[in-house]
């Protein structure tokens, strides 16, 4: 999953248990819809990325310079992760509002499409409690 700033889900996939997290980031990235500006095209791509560890590899970083989006990303072996914290726990916090949907704590559905079409409704009702407010 990716957030915004504020929690809010910009794109959401569904996988294996055995597939690596930095092989998930490439289509989650692709997936982001245009988002409308009040002034001026609209933006196709984030400002900024953060990530841990997991996302330390050199195809991520090759391919989000290529698509001219800045990282953040902690460095195996160099940098603690505990920096990113505050950026962290926005994501944490989204995860957990998925899982207040007793349709996604644990999987039922044999299709992963079922699945998936499940955890966008939870996904967009998340940016409709949110905007609501």
């Amino acid at each position: 999953m990716l957030t915004e700033r504020t929690g809010l889900p910009l794109s959401l996939a569904i996988s294996g248990a055995n597939l690596h997290d930095s092989q998930a980031l490439i289509p989650l990235v692709e997936a982001i819809p245009p988002i409308r500006s009040r002034r001026g095209p609209r933006r196709r791509r984030p400002g900024r990325l953060h990530g841990d560890k997991a996302y330390d590899h050199r195809f991520i970083r090759s391919y989000l310079r290529r698509r001219q989006i800045t990282t953040r990303i902690a460095r195996r072996g160099i940098e603690s992760s505990s920096r990113l914290g505050r950026h962290r726990w926005v994501i944490e916090r989204t995860v957990a509002w998925l899982g207040g949907f007793r349709r996604l704590h644990r999987r039922y559905e044999r299709k992963a499409d079922h699945f998936a079409a499940f955890a966008t409704i939870a996904a967009a009702l998340i940016c409709h409690r949110r905007l609501a407010k």
